[in-house]
């Protein structure tokens, strides 16, 4: 177990490296892989022993070593926060199901860095995942023999997906239809590991985007009509879920008295 986490976490670190140029480059329909990764203000390639997850940063003390712009303190983080989730998911998710929370984890993150800074949730990124999370639970499901938590993926990624649909034509103002794209893949991962998940993590993303709603007026920096975007809610609501539907619903049946 203790290599299979040290291993997703390196593994984490060096995704963490490659979704910061997906961050960058996707809304801007820019190539991934060409050119190589160089200083956004001077256009100078970034040397390898710079190119280093974290330490590269550390190195340059969050300066480019071309033109001394600053390197903003994210790229680190997105680093360290894809290695500590990828970690999380390698102790919460056996062998066989690991390949496609990691990628699920992978997504995520991009998307919600995404939708932070364009308001966008980049067709690029979300409708390639449907097959490609299909795919990986499939086999996942072939492996463990457990076809049940497969067609439970189905009907949740549906069920999720109608959802937000009928949310976004009833009210075009509140809810677009990126949301509702990236609701059936929420669905199918969360339906896959159980309806508690499912229906943590459909509520979880209201509920913490009502909070941030709360915590914004309080401070004063918006207004009722504020748009703040909801897929890094829906996005973090799903994570918890992932890792909480086990002990919330035991918490749950213990308060209601049926366990």
């Amino acid at each position: 177990m203790a290599v299979l986490v040290v291993t997703a976490a390196v593994l984490g670190l060096l995704a963490g490296s490659f979704l910061n140029v997906v961050v960058h480059r996707v809304p801007r329909g820019e190539s991934v892989v060409r050119p190589p990764s160089r200083c956004p203000d001077c256009g100078r390639g970034i040397r390898a022993r710079h190119n280093v997850p974290v330490f590269g940063w550390l190195v340059l003390r969050g300066r480019c070593a071309g033109c001394g712009s600053r390197i903003s303190v994210r790229y680190p983080l997105a680093e360290l926060g894809t290695a500590v989730l990828f970690a999380l998911l390698a102790l919460r998710f056996g062998p066989a199901d690991l390949p496609a929370f990691l990628y699920f984890g992978a997504i995520g993150i991009a998307l919600a860095l995404i939708d932070l800074d364009c308001r966008r949730l980049p067709n690029a990124i979300v409708l390639p995942s449907y097959p490609v999370l299909a795919v990986l639970l499939t086999a996942s499901a072939w492996y463990r023999g457990d076809w049940w938590s497969l067609a439970r993926a189905g009907l949740g990624g549906a069920a999720l997906f109608a959802c937000y649909l009928a949310l976004a034509l009833a009210y075009p103002a509140g809810m677009g239809f990126g949301d509702v794209r990236l609701a059936g893949i929420l669905g199918g991962v969360l339906g896959y590991v159980s309806w508690a998940a499912l229906l943590i993590g459909a509520f979880g993303g209201f509920l913490l985007g009502a909070v941030a709603g709360v915590v914004v007026l309080a401070a004063g920096k918006g207004d009722r009509k504020t748009a703040l975007p909801f897929g890094p809610f829906m996005i973090a609501a799903a994570l918890v879920a992932l890792f909480a539907a086990g002990p919330l619903g035991q918490a749950y049946q213990r308060l209601t008295g049926l366990a």
